[in-house]
């Protein structure tokens, strides 16, 4: 039975809102006049990918995401917990829709309520909202109802997405430092050239001596930041903009994240983190009893450098051919050796579940000591070429007047 979002007046002339459930948005309307309510509007909660965006009640659900990846891991955590304790999945998402403070994510549970409630598969009622539960979620769901052990898989589902969120936030952290030193840098660089250079620069205005070269320099690059300091950051910002354009077509994207996994620092840490989340994902799959193949499909998927995805599709191809699965990640050099190696040792104990999760982790905790180094070292290094560019700066204006001195005396 679907939900529908309603807003109506009651006896005293206030204004309710809420869901009800009704075959129809007539039935709705009946329902109300019959708690002595006015409906003034009644729309379905929600709507599916593939319906018509709506307006009023339902145009705040296409502004932005109901879960971001957050929410969404906290969210399966709370179901998890529900199903586990044995309660029906219906009742645990009603329980959830009653307890969500937040209107969009009220009408997005009671929809999925909705959908179970007409005999829907639970997969199935998220698969028509693929914006807010991925391919790897759903699938994870559908192995989960076809075994029979949901409540387990939304255990692990939780797991994952827990520990692929606490990843992504080390690394983030690890350059959040760095990235403020650089902006911080960039900022203190141009306020120098655009204000204080000039106002200097007014000093040797009357002198007929030569300026000493590293001067000349630096007031030749004050003058372009004044002058041009608009068109420069168009053209920036355009460089950006085409670089972004080039980046959605897929033969150049496909050529520049290869080039990304070959630099020296971060190609390596792109490797770590991108491996890290294909074999998590992986051993999520196989461990709710998703077939290898299909396993291996939606991890490719997840993956967001686009040279090892075509390599794990190529991977793909190999084990539908009959190679096993270390074998063919083993000729795709841009997966670290320690995937082939774990996932050679899970095929031989017929523990591949378990081994692709310990490689997860092995790579994971990698990525986090590689991104805590990189950010030790970029800090003092972004610090010392700040205050070499700085000294430069100082420099050009003090040597004219060291000059000036010596006239003197």
């Amino acid at each position: 039975m679907p939900a529908y979002a309603f807003e109506a007046l009651d006896t005293k002339g206030s204004t309710q809102k809420g869901l009800i459930d009704a075959e129809t948005a007539r039935a709705a309307r009946g329902i109300l006049r019959s708690r002595n309510l006015v409906p003034l509007a009644v729309e379905p909660a929600t709507q599916s990918e593939s319906e018509q965006r709506g307006s009023g009640l339902n145009r705040t659900l296409w502004n932005a995401r109901v879960f971001n990846s957050t929410a969404l891991a906290v969210w399966t955590r709370q179901l998890a917990g529900l199903v586990s304790s044995g309660l029906p999945l219906e009742r645990a998402l009603t329980a959830l829709s009653e307890e969500a403070e937040d209107p969009r994510q009220q009408r997005l549970v009671a929809t999925l309520r909705s959908e179970v409630n007409a005999g829907s598969p639970f997969a199935q009622a998220l698969s028509q909202f693929r914006r807010e539960f991925p391919v790897t979620y759903t699938a994870v769901i559908a192995a989960g109802e076809q075994t029979g052990q949901l409540g387990d898989v939304l255990e692990l589902l939780a797991d994952d997405m827990e520990n692929r969120e606490a990843l992504k936030s080390k690394v983030v952290t690890a350059s959040f430092y760095p990235a403020i030193v650089a902006i911080a840098a960039v900022v203190i660089v141009m306020f120098l050239m655009a204000y204080v250079v000039p106002q200097i620069a007014t000093v040797f205005e009357g002198s007929k001596r030569a300026l000493p070269t590293l001067t000349v320099i630096v007031l030749g690059i004050s003058s372009a930041v004044r002058n041009h300091g608009w068109w420069l950051l168009a053209g920036f910002a355009a460089a950006m903009g085409g670089m972004y354009m080039a980046y959605r077509h897929e033969a150049t994207r496909l050529r520049l994240d290869a080039m990304w996994l070959r630099m020296p620092l971060i190609g390596r840490l792109a490797r770590g983190y991108n491996a890290a989340r294909f074999t998590g994902t992986l051993a999520m799959l196989a461990g709710a009893g998703v077939p290898i193949l299909k396993a291996l499909q939606t991890a490719a998927e997840t993956l967001s450098n686009t040279a090892m995805r075509a390599d794990a599709l190529d991977a793909l191809i190999l084990v539908r051919e009959g190679a096993p699965l270390a074998s063919a990640l083993s000729s795709k050099k841009r997966f670290p050796p320690l995937v082939a190696m774990f996932c050679r040792l899970g095929e031989q104990t017929g523990e591949l579940p378990v081994m692709l999760q310990r490689a997860a982790t092995q790579l994971g905790a990698e990525v986090q000591r590689r991104s805590m180094r990189m950010a030790t070292i970029l800090e003092p290094l972004l610090i010392l070429g700040m205050g070499g560019i700085v000294l430069i700066i100082v420099l050009a204006v003090m040597l004219p007047i060291i000059q000036m001195n010596q006239l003197v005396k």
